[in-house]
């Protein structure tokens, strides 16, 4: 009997979360939004799930077809389920200023996956094919609602590494990609396969993980070089990374704040220390409402929801080298704190 009771409590809850998911305004602040998101997982491909946090736009007897944003976090973001939407600001697409802005639908689901980093998956190689299963899943759960010609990728840092290497893999399933600060810098081979899709790239030019110059300039630039549609392609640079309130943030790598604002300041004018260009190297004055959520509506593919098994365009031997190396951070902070517990005394 208590079984059954803890049930109906659970689907309760369950219910209640989906509907209040619906009605939260942007002034009800970032950690309200939060709450938007429900736990869900993938089913395991090769060795490896992939779980995932998401919000879904969907109301009661909706048959509104809507677009899904693949969110995908960086380094030390995914160290537990849920994390990766505590850590950034993506919970902001969310709210209902924010969900009116993907027309025609006038909503979106977000879906936030996350590498298993306390398996020490950083968005590693073997994390495509479980990603891709978990995508599969999802839309087969929600397939009355989701719109496949409007499916779109982004993510920053190793994220962002993990959004060119989705888009790469499977350029027939997004419709448009929006790395940040990505840290891996495809081969023109690869590039090729990125021909037909709009790519929103955005960095900051003090980027202290991410070097701008040396890794994600160039990778703009194969990218433009190999494309079709570079009038759409566009390049975001920051000379200051800060909040949508001009504060500044912790670290110049932090430029996906920027796109969980919507590339607006909080007074819905430029952001702060922020320019844009489009694969012609022309000018781009962003005009509010009209960012990159707006950006990415504006581009539908043809996907069918057929699944694809395995990497797709990427095979074995084009495995990724990341700009950030992972094993040597873990190193240098065990050394560090190994110094520092022999100078306390501590074993």
């Amino acid at each position: 009997m208590k079984k059954i009771i803890a049930f109906i409590l659970a689907l309760v809850c369950t219910f209640t979360c989906v509907s209040v998911a619906n009605a939260v305004s942007f002034d009800s602040g970032i950690d309200a939004l939060r709450n938007n998101f429900v736990a869900g997982e993938g089913p395991v491909e090769g060795k490896y799930s992939i779980d995932y946090s998401y919000f879904s736009p969907v109301k009661e007897n909706d048959t509104t077809k809507y677009p899904l944003v693949i969110w995908l976090h960086g380094m030390g973001d995914g160290a537990e389920v849920g994390r990766p939407v505590q850590r950034s600001n993506i919970a902001y697409w969310t709210s209902d200023e924010f969900q009116a802005r993907f027309k025609p639908a006038g909503g979106a689901f977000i879906l936030a996956a996350r590498s298993r980093e306390e398996s020490n998956h950083f968005w590693s190689d073997d994390m495509t094919a479980p990603l891709r299963a978990a995508i599969d899943d999802f839309i087969a759960k929600n397939k009355d609602n989701i719109d496949l010609t409007r499916i779109y990728v982004g993510g920053y840092s190793m994220g962002g590494k993990m959004t060119l290497r989705m888009a790469i893999a499977y350029p027939e399933m997004f419709a448009a990609a929006f790395p940040i600060c990505p840290a891996w810098s495809p081969s023109e081979e690869l590039c090729s396969f990125l021909a037909d899709t709009p790519v929103w790239i955005t960095s900051s030019k003090r980027d202290p993980l991410v070097n701008y110059y040396m890794a994600v300039s160039p990778t703009w630039e194969k990218i433009i070089a190999a494309s079709n549609v570079t009038e759409d392609c566009r390049f975001s640079t920051l000379t200051k990374v800060c909040f949508e309130d001009g504060t500044k943030t912790s670290s110049s790598h932090h430029a996906w704040y920027a796109i969980n604002h919507d590339m607006f300041s909080a007074e819905n004018g430029a952001y702060p220390y922020m320019s844009t260009v489009n694969g012609k190297g022309e000018t781009i004055e962003l005009t509010y409402p009209d960012g990159m959520i707006s950006w990415l509506c504006s581009h539908t593919s043809d996907y069918n929801g057929t699944p694809i098994e395995g990497t797709g365009n990427i095979t074995a031997e084009h495995s990724t080298e990341n700009l950030i190396d992972v094993k040597g951070i873990f190193d240098f902070f065990r050394l560090l704190f190994t110094a520092l517990f022999q100078a306390l005394g501590i074993k």
